[in-house]
């Protein structure tokens, strides 16, 4: 490259000066018709020129190569269909082609792909994204334009105007986006478009449901759902339209159901016929029954636990004159509350979802016909605690009416006085009610025997009895049992062999853990879910599966997951403490993973009920043809046939056709080298200065 530049002696305008005044001079001695004027004239613009020093300037320039950006779409929806193939088909031709462009840079950046159970999915595919990335050392100069191949569910585009504001680098360069897909796909899908986090047990919660398939037409959709992996229920949801589905919460804790579409015709994917949504169940209010058989100081204890859980409605009866004390005082004289037999265990008995009796005995205040309701109520799915003192050993226990039948041990009749220290059994270690318990373990656990010697103070009396039945998870004294649990029927029973405990809250010897002991066997009666002594859980967190299981059993039992493509795995969860197994497995997909150790079963809910990526998969030019048009980039279909042609194109021409692509030529350079070589050397300018001098004298003598 060649050309001239000046570098004047003096400031510009002094030299602008000197000419105007030079040149004046010279055009009023022209005027005048004086001798040798155009001769005087020549070392003047000799003069001009030597102080504006023209040099003749040479630059060595080195090309810069544009750069263009190749965006492949790796997002699930790519893998439907043909899409795969013919992103691999267009790539491949993409890169041969452009290789061929000498003065073009190409940068492929795939984007799309997300780890099973990440956040992520709810994202969606976020190509812009990785667009930008690429970007973000790319001079704005040199940049020829983009190239995404991809189905067009891309869920960062950004509209022309907003994107302007956003992303101004690839405004200035051509946009082109290869679909893969096929025109008018048909898919079905199953989207939940509300629903709530929490529901009352026994309750319904009303969850909004769409099916579309992207017609209009109105058809009737058969809809199945299922709660907690149980059995299918069957309803039928009119395409396109919003519903209101009630669905019923039957269980405190997680109740995850099951929805799926039935399969269309012909459709695209099965993916996204299926969702899901766990709702937590809760109680409303825990409703207990406490009779107390006669005042002691221990019904403070249960009265003070079940009054400070707000979550407990108490109806607590305390019988402070039995039908079988006659002292003498006349009835008039007594102020005693009428005792509703009738009402608390006839009419209102399933209203309750425990009953404690607290030394209570059978002399003749509850007929047998009503015991005999609570036995029933048991067996339904009740649930019933004794705590007992001597009143149970006697002829007048509970064990010998028609509660005996739902009780898990027969007093023997004896009763030891002496003080003991309560122990946790071999099942108390492992049960969820009494394992952990504050102060159950020494300090030394590495000791052996140091799980027999808990810091806990002692207690005054105990009911021995015979034939236990259940889970013995206390022992006291020669290792009798002190507390046992049951299942009877559908319900659940506890028996509770003292009426000492009350010691613990007193602090006597230390005290012990009074009130969490009580709170949770009156808990795990009521159905507490993290209280199941055989249980199987999951949760995901980190890509990882965590899968928990509980039993009262130290086998270690493999657990068989079925992963939502129905593929399964067996795992074998390890013992860590107490009735604890756990064990860790990657996460490979989103949606729904069944659990099963063969007794007990579970549900694992990972990734979003929607996920964008999974919920519209039909190919489409409508979210990225806007922005292609704006920046005068193009949009092509890979199924209609050959790929287009590659153009470099010029600035503020066109850059797309039916059949080929443009990307922007910015001829940028760099400049590796200079030459300068005046135009005025000093002799020749001495010269013409002298010269002109001479010239003038010898015309003006003459």
């Amino acid at each position: 490259m060649m050309n001239i530049t000046f570098s004047p002696q003096v400031p510009a305008t002094v030299l602008l000066l000197l000419a105007t005044l030079s040149f004046g001079l010279i055009g009023y001695g022209l005027f005048r018709r004086a001798r040798g004027v155009l001769l005087r004239g020549l070392p003047v613009l000799a003069l001009l020129i030597a102080v504006a020093d023209p040099q003749f300037v040479r630059e060595t320039r080195s090309a810069l190569k544009d750069i263009a950006v190749v965006v492949v779409d790796e997002s699930d929806s790519q893998k439907l269909g043909e899409r795969t193939a013919r992103t691999d088909k267009a790539l491949a031709t993409l890169a041969q082609t452009l290789a061929q462009q000498p003065d073009l840079e190409v940068r492929t950046v795939r984007a799309g792909r997300v780890e099973a159970g990440s956040t992520a999915t709810q994202d969606g595919t976020r190509l812009f994204g990785a667009l930008t990335s690429a970007m973000s050392e790319v001079p704005a100069g040199r940049f020829a334009g983009a190239i995404m191949i991809t189905d067009g569910q891309v869920h960062d585009a950004l509209a022309p105007d907003k994107a302007r504001e956003v992303h101004a680098p690839y405004i200035g360069a051509p946009l082109h986006v290869m679909i893969t897909g096929d025109h008018n796909e048909f898919d079905r899908r199953i989207k939940v478009e509300s629903a709530p986090d929490f529901g009352l047990v026994g309750n319904k919660v009303s969850v909004k449901l769409r099916v579309d398939d992207g017609t209009k037409t109105d058809t009737r959709v058969p809809v199945t759902i299922k709660r907690n992996g149980g059995a299918a229920n069957q309803i039928y949801l009119s395409n396109g339209v919003t519903t209101d589905v009630p669905l019923t919460i039957e269980n405190a804790g997680a109740n995850v159901f099951e929805i799926e579409a039935a399969a269309a015709p012909n459709e695209l994917s099965a993916a996204n016929n299926r969702t899901m949504v766990s709702i937590s169940g809760v109680r409303d209010r825990l409703k207990v029954l406490l009779v107390s058989g006669e005042p002691h100081v221990g019904e403070r204890a249960w009265r003070n636990l079940l009054k400070s859980d707000p979550n407990v409605d108490l109806v607590h009866f305390t019988i402070l004159r039995p039908l079988n004390k006659d002292d003498g005082t006349p009835l008039n004289e007594l102020s005693l509350i009428a005792f509703p037999i009738r009402e608390l265990f006839e009419d209102q008995l399933n209203e309750f979802n425990l009953i404690i009796f607290d030394r209570y005995s059978q002399r003749g205040l509850v007929p047998a016909q009503y015991m005999a309701n609570v036995a029933n109520f048991v067996n339904q799915g009740g649930a019933v605690m004794l705590a007992v003192g001597p009143e149970y050993a006697d002829s007048y226990s509970l064990f010998g009416g028609p509660l005996q039948g739902v009780l898990p041990a027969e007093p023997t009749g004896r009763i030891y006085t002496g003080a003991f220290k309560p122990k946790l059994s071999e099942a108390g270690l492992r049960h969820p009610v009494t394992e952990d318990l504050e102060g159950a373990l020494a300090k030394n656990t590495a000791l052996p025997g140091a799980a027999q010697n808990p810091v806990w103070g002692r207690w005054l009396r105990q009911v021995e009895v015979a034939k236990p039945k259940g889970s013995k998870v206390m022992e006291g004294l020669d290792k009798e049992p002190l507390l046992i649990l049951d299942r009877i029927g559908k319900g659940r029973v506890a028996l509770l062999l003292s009426d000492t405990i009350w010691l613990w809250g007193k602090g006597f010897e230390g005290g012990g853990p009074e009130t969490e002991l009580l709170r949770r066997t009156a808990h795990w009666l009521m159905r507490e879910p993290e209280l199941e002594e055989e249980s199987l859980s999951a949760t995901a967190q980190g890509g990882a599966l965590t899968i928990n299981r509980h039993s009262l059993t130290a086998t270690e039992v493999p657990v068989t997951v079925t992963l939502p493509s129905g593929a399964e795995k067996s795992v074998l969860p390890k013992a860590t403490t107490g009735g604890k197994f756990q064990v860790s497995m990657p996460i490979d997909e989103s949606g729904l993973y069944h659990l099963t150790d063969g007794k007990t079963t579970a549900l694992a809910a990972i990734g979003t009920p929607n996920p964008l990526e999974s919920y519209d998969v039909a190919a489409t030019a409508d979210k990225l043809a806007p922005l292609a048009e704006t920046t005068g980039g193009g949009v092509y279909w890979l199924q209609d046939g050959a790929l287009p042609s590659v153009r470099r194109v010029e600035p503020n021409r066109a850059s797309h056709g039916s059949t080929w692509l443009g990307l922007k030529a910015n001829n940028q350079y760099v400049v590796t080298g200079l030459s300068q070589t005046p135009l005025a050397p000093v002799g020749l300018i001495l010269l013409l200065v002298m010269a002109g001098a001479m010239l003038a004298w010898w015309r003006e003598g003459r």
